[in-house]
């Protein structure tokens, strides 16, 4: 059987309107013990040892390796790796937002629906369903957005941690200090010639 895995990256800031991307921090050679920024600053320049540190051990998060786990045992252990991965990193953990699992599973909808793995899937901005969730009812705010698919092992909650954690732009999300809440969503369909992907979509989102 062929074992595929997809990843994609969105990360947008607006602030009164206006986008950017998030900046890119500096790094130093050594990583102190325990948590802290210095694992953060290490993690976010691809240092090895830090992104070992942030992944959650096997009993910290249950279900992590089980893509045949019911869908809501798959999304909670998510939850728990983003969050293990931002204490590790001495970033306050996400809070879960209803709107921003409501904006995470249309998406995930979308991309089925259109077949297409994409931060425009069925001819959508990025920001289409935060907009429907009224997540951006507010005069500032952030949003970003991961994507994964894989299948098999591949699909798993520490397949695609992993696969996030080693890409950049997905662990600045992870990552981001301008977040605070966060919305995950999984769904199993045909996607890129399989018949059972494992698609995740995560949401993050902050209110000024």
């Amino acid at each position: 059987m062929r074992r595929t895995a997809f990843l994609g990256i969105l990360t947008t800031l607006a602030m009164l309107g206006l986008s950017s991307n998030a900046p890119a921090l500096s790094t130093s050679s050594a990583m102190s013990s325990g948590r802290g920024p210095n694992i953060r600053a290490l993690a976010l320049s691809g240092n090895r040892t830090a992104l070992r540190a942030l992944a959650a051990p096997g009993d910290s998060c249950l279900g992590v390796d089980d893509p045949n786990a019911p869908i809501a045992a798959q999304e909670t252990a998510m939850e728990c790796m983003v969050n293990f991965a931002r204490q590790e990193a001495g970033l306050p953990k996400l809070a879960d937002s209803r709107r921003l699992d409501g904006s995470a599973d249309n998406k995930a909808a979308d991309i089925l629906r259109c077949n297409q793995f994409s931060h425009e899937a069925c001819g959508r901005d990025f920001l289409f369903w935060f907009r429907r969730a009224a997540y951006l009812n507010s005069r500032c705010w952030w949003a970003g957005e991961n994507l994964a698919w894989g299948t098999g092992p591949l699909g798993t909650v520490r397949s695609v941690m992993k696969a996030w954690l080693h890409s950049p732009p997905h662990r600045e999300n992870l990552l981001g200090a301008e977040y605070d809440e966060f919305g995950i969503s999984l769904r199993v369909g045909p996607l890129g010639g399989s018949s059972s992907a494992h698609l995740w979509v995560n949401h993050f989102g902050h209110h000024c």
